[in-house]
């Protein structure tokens, strides 16, 4: 029997057999889950979600630190104007790159997938929008922006460059305000046509005179930076390091500040969005015997506000009062003496056609009389809760950011955190305007009532109002 030739293997057969085989193996090893190859508890590349931090001191520290600590999340670049502020956040991330200019940044951390924003109010807009034309996930604390249009501008530019997008009003992730929308549409209370909603802030300095003098600008601090889109001022230590709050040109005030933590409630589970009316009244500050005194550039030390919100369903209005600097509405008589309403940092009642309730973000919701709570069949929980409530706010976000967006949901997406803050600084716009009759305007005498068209977003009974919707931006600063 004659023996068979055996061929050796060209070169080219050996190395098709050879990357045959390896990939054999890949395949092989790739069915295996990757956090196993990674040893327990390893997250890779791939499921997380890198995030930028701006703002990084006060508000921005426990934000940095609340999303550093999700476990799919990595902080991978920090940015602040003021040294003295960043010490904590970057010894917790020593190994983050550290910028003063968020454009810097944004132009050179190219890996980064998402930013988070806790700056000072007035300079929201300007990062938020730069980081969603560089089409990174947003996470940008409350109040969303200082202005009316920043708001409107945010929102549909989320949608337009599909990014994931959340504002930081953590409370909104909490069960409290689930609880009371079970309530509510379960029907306990009826059809809800009155809220009243407060707070104890201000708890920092408002209804003052514009700070005065020539100060130093300390070395750890880019004040021109600090400034961002507003006009330059002088600086004065009297607006660092959270004082800014009080000062329009920088700050929303008290409802800029907790508006959007309390309101949440109505705006939540109401089918109501842009109000039509507002109105309001405010401290009257005086510098001596019927002189009144015109702190223009301060936030007052307490307001009212009324606004007054068309029903979506077209079921008549839905009026919203706003009390803060220490006011508060009137007891209900359902309440008894000795009973709490809200708690220290304020709180909220509906007022339905069936009854009323009580209850404030980080209490749960009580019927009134507070008998009723032993009395009605309380309706099971059937809305998502967010697990570890509003420190969960965080995790909500970097998951859906991982997801992709519209794949998962997040608690206050600028679609809906955009016109809550529109309505919310309407508020401010009222305040604003009231202020002019002390400043040669053309007249506000009283209370005036504002009429507002929310599509056009424009005052349509007193023009001078309409100053305040939009910011005037100092170049090179724009939306």
């Amino acid at each position: 029997m004659p023996i068979k030739k055996i061929t050796p293997p060209s070169a080219e057969n050996r190395s098709r057999r050879e990357f045959l085989k390896k990939a054999a193996i890949a395949a092989a090893f790739s069915i295996v889950p990757r956090f196993v190859l990674g040893g327990k508890n390893f997250i890779p590349p791939s499921d997380t979600l890198y995030v930028a931090s701006i703002g990084i001191g006060g508000k921005g520290e426990w934000d940095v630190k609340g999303i550093g600590g999700c476990p799919n999340a990595k902080i991978a670049a920090l940015c602040d104007v003021d040294d003295r502020m960043t010490v904590k956040s970057r010894g917790s991330f020593p190994s983050a790159p550290y910028y003063k200019d968020f454009r810097q940044l944004l132009d050179k951390e190219k890996g980064v997938d998402a930013v988070s924003i806790s700056t000072p109010d007035h300079t929201h807009a300007v990062v938020a929008m730069a980081a969603i034309k560089s089409r990174k996930h947003v996470y940008v604390q409350k109040p969303l922006t200082h202005d009316i249009y920043e708001a409107r501008m945010l929102a549909e530019a989320a949608k337009k460059y599909q990014v994931v997008t959340q504002m930081g009003n953590q409370f909104a992730s909490a069960d409290y305000v689930r609880i009371t929308k079970e309530w509510v549409d379960a029907g306990l209370i009826g059809d809800v046509t009155r809220v009243y909603a407060w707070t104890n802030r201000p708890v920092w300095p408002q209804g003052i005179p514009t700070p005065t003098g020539k100060f130093d600008i300390p070395k750890e601090l880019d004040w021109d930076q600090w400034l961002g889109p507003t006009k330059f001022i002088d600086f004065n230590p009297a607006y660092l390091p959270f004082n800014w709050r009080g000062w329009w040109q920088f700050g929303t005030g008290a409802l800029g500040d907790m508006g959007c933590h309390i309101l949440d409630a109505a705006f939540r589970i109401l089918p109501i969005d842009f109000p039509t009316e507002v109105e309001c009244s405010t401290t009257t500050m005086w510098e001596g015997f019927f002189k009144e005194a015109n702190y223009a550039d301060s936030c007052p030390a307490s307001s009212i506000i009324h606004l007054k919100f068309p029903r979506k369903d077209g079921k008549g209005v839905i009026k919203v009062t706003w009390m803060d600097g220490g006011l508060l509405p009137d007891r209900p008589e359902e309440l008894l003496p000795g009973e709490p309403m809200g708690d220290g940092n304020g709180g909220y009642i509906f007022e339905g056609t069936k009854g009323k309730l009580v209850g404030n973000y980080a209490i749960p919701p009580t019927l009134l009389p507070t008998a009723r709570m032993k009395e009605v069949t309380l309706p099971p929980a059937t809305l998502p809760r967010i697990q570890g409530q509003q420190d969960g706010h965080y995790q909500q976000w970097v998951t859906a950011c991982l997801s992709g967006y519209g794949k998962s949901t997040v608690s206050s997406p600028f679609e809906y955190a955009g016109p809550f803050t529109e309505a919310v600084l309407m508020g401010n716009l009222a305040i604003r305007s009231y202020g002019i009759r002390g400043s040669g305007g053309k007249g506000y005498p009283g209370r005036k009532k504002l009429l507002w068209d929310a599509k056009n977003m424009k005052v349509t009974n007193f023009d001078e109002a309409n100053a305040f919707v939009k910011s005037e931006y100092r170049s090179p600063y724009a939306l």
